[in-house]
């Protein structure tokens, strides 16, 4: 794909970037066992997380979760001839949660697929990672007409990353949006700004990440996401302001700023891949 803008930046790729893209693709730190609901496989689970956490008894009702195995390999079942897949994983989701190994609560509902990409269900955030779900998010690069770059700092309070630096926009898309849709709505929630509002609006590409995550402890949790990145111009007089307290500040950055704080290790590892596409830096 070729660059959208890389006149603001070092035409070289800076000596961060091969390790930052290698932590993009990362094994899980302990075995992983596939995770099957209602007959399709939909994440992963660690090996021996569901024996030593006793969750298989928390479900209850008509809920079924075996270990078997299909074509050879092991896999975790979680069946129920009533209910369906939602049904089913939220209940997981809430085991997770009534034994401390969810990641944090945000009673959000995000899509679930199977491997074939049909969706068949949905499951709260917080438990996305530990289960191994694929997910999605979408990332806004702001750029003043001036050449300047909109930047946000993180709340103290986030969950991962604090105070650390990002795009002017970044969020997961929940399961009742599109990628257009989610991307109208996080530009508002953490910009306070419309999409119709912003100009020569256009996807700029996706970046994979499939690496070890932080959710529930213990090395439990993987993290497979799928990242599109938007670039759109921030209009003069239209400076982003927060609306939902998870932002503690937006500035904007001339490239030389963004540079510099990248080689300083203080962005998200997310925001600094999507910056080295917008910079054209990956290839």
């Amino acid at each position: 794909m070729a660059a959208i803008s890389s006149v603001f930046f070092a035409s070289e790729p800076p000596a961060w970037l091969g390790a930052a893209q290698a932590a993009m693709r990362q094994p899980a730190r302990k075995p992983r066992v596939p995770l099957w609901v209602n007959g399709q496989a939909v994440g992963s689970l660690v090996e021996h997380f569901l024996q030593e956490t006793g969750i298989a008894g928390r479900l209850g009702g008509d809920s079924l979760l075996s270990k078997e195995e299909r074509a050879g390999v092991a896999v975790w079942l979680l069946e129920s001839p009533t209910q369906d897949a939602t049904r089913l994983m939220n209940r997981l989701a809430d085991a997770l949660r009534d034994v401390g190994r969810s990641g944090p609560w945000r009673n959000e509902q995000l899509a679930v697929q199977a491997v074939n990409g049909r969706r068949i269900g949905t499951v709260e955030r917080g438990a996305v990672r530990v289960l191994g779900i694929a997910t999605q998010a979408v990332h806004l690069v702001g750029v003043s007409p001036d050449g300047r770059l909109w930047v946000q700092q993180r709340a103290a309070d986030k969950a991962s990353y604090p105070l650390h630096w990002d795009t002017l926009m970044g969020g997961m898309v929940s399961a009742q949006d599109t990628l257009e849709q989610a991307l109208e709505r996080e530009t508002w929630e953490e910009a306070g700004l419309r999409t119709a509002e912003l100009a020569d609006m256009r996807w700029g590409g996706v970046l994979h990440f499939r690496q070890p995550g932080v959710d529930g402890g213990d090395d439990i949790s993987y993290m497979h996401e799928d990242i599109h990145w938007y670039v759109a111009t921030v209009p003069l007089g239209k400076a982003p302001q927060n609306q939902d307290g998870e932002v503690a500040q937006f500035v904007p950055w001339s490239a030389d700023e963004v540079q510099q704080h990248l080689a300083q290790g203080q962005f998200t590892p997310e925001a600094s891949l999507v910056w080295a596409g917008y910079a054209g830096w990956m290839k």
